[in-house]
């Protein structure tokens, strides 16, 4: 019996491209990965796009989906299994503006996008061949605005990642210093709110991700340079407060917001990204209470390090220095702590990195 071919292992980039953003970016870029060195070389540059700030990789890995960061759009993309290149199905309008994240429901029908500029969300219906149909209702999000006089004009939802079972949306609100779990309403195509925790003023929760086995959420908080730890009630969609730390040394005295969270697979660390410190930060997770404790802090030899990613078998962290116009990678040891690697792309001003075929 012969075995399947392993696909290659492919990586999508995202940039900012406007003026409006500084954006030396030109669109999309594929890169094939080696998983044994976590080396990138080019296979395509998809132009024509604006901002395409984030991205999305369906569970399949057959399609592609991107929002446009201070535009009104969302585009979906098939993916060539053969060469992991992309072609353009369609685009269909968000329904709001400045579109920040973006996150699939656990069957792959809908589409779930934040835009942060305009406080709604939205489903997008994913249809057969993988293109969008149009939202049919919007959801406004509403609260008490923090203090920040800049930072915290409007609700500013900025992130809207499904928790590990799939049962919430979880969306932290940046300008109301709270984070609201919303569940989806498959019959209306609309999220509604489940349940909501207030997070301390002026610290401006950015993005939250979750422990793989445990019911535990992480939030890093942007404008105060601090990250949050939640302990989840996975029936009403509840985060109940135990923990707030910096996310920076204390040795730090400059200014810096957070960016970036991911919890790796093991559920051991905590990885953060901080934009003026421009770090990564890795934080032990306690094996009892599940608190965090600083473990590492390491340059990302750029500037604004806005998002990073593990590679699928998380063997390296890949770091997008939006301002250095960069992706450089680091070694991920067996205790979580990062190591340099000689591994750097050149790309203009790269806000997203996501993986396909691993």
């Amino acid at each position: 019996m012969s075995r399947s071919p392993i696909r290659p292992l492919l990586a999508y980039v995202g940039s900012y491209t406007t003026p409006e953003r500084n954006g030396r970016g030109n669109g999309i870029n594929v890169y094939r990965v080696d998983r044994r060195s976590g080396a990138f070389t080019h296979l395509q540059h998809v132009g024509g796009l604006e901002n395409p700030s984030f991205l999305a990789v369906d569970p399949s890995g057959r399609f592609l989906y991107a929002v446009h960061g201070d535009r009104s759009e969302a585009t979906a993309f098939g993916i060539d299994q053969g060469t992991g290149r992309l072609d353009l199905i369609n685009r269909q309008p968000t329904g709001g503006y400045n579109p920040v994240h973006l996150a699939l429901d656990t069957t792959g029908s809908f589409l779930a996008v934040a835009n942060y500029g305009s406080d709604s969300l939205v489903l997008l219906p994913v249809r057969m061949d993988g293109g969008l149909a149009p939202y049919s209702t919007l959801t406004t999000v509403t609260g008490t605005l923090g203090p920040h006089r800049v930072q915290q004009r409007n609700m500013a939802p900025h992130h809207i990642p499904r928790d590990r079972q799939g049962r919430f949306f979880y969306v932290p609100c940046k300008g109301s210093d709270c984070i609201v779990a919303y569940r989806l309403d498959e019959k209306r195509r609309v999220l509604v709110e489940a349940a909501r925790v207030a997070a301390r003023p002026s610290a401006g929760p950015r993005h939250i991700d979750f422990h793989p086995t445990r019911a535990l959420a992480y939030v890093l908080n942007e404008l105060d340079s601090t990250i949050t730890t939640y302990r989840q009630d996975r029936r009403s969609g509840k985060l109940a407060p135990l923990q707030t730390v910096p996310s920076t040394p204390s040795s730090f005295t400059g200014y810096s917001t957070g960016a970036e969270i991911w919890v790796d697979r093991a559920g051991r660390n905590v990885y953060v990204s901080n934009r003026g410190h421009d770090s990564i930060g890795v934080f032990a997770v306690d094996a009892a209470a599940g608190t965090l404790s600083p473990r590492q802090w390491v340059p990302t030899h750029g500037k604004t390090p806005r998002f990073f990613a593990f590679d699928p078998a998380q063997k390296h962290l890949y770091v997008a220095n939006q301002d250095g116009h960069t992706i450089v990678a680091y070694k991920v040891g067996r205790d979580g702590r990062l190591a340099p690697s000689p591994r750097r792309v050149k790309v203009g001003s790269p806000a997203c990195i996501v993986f396909s075929g691993g």
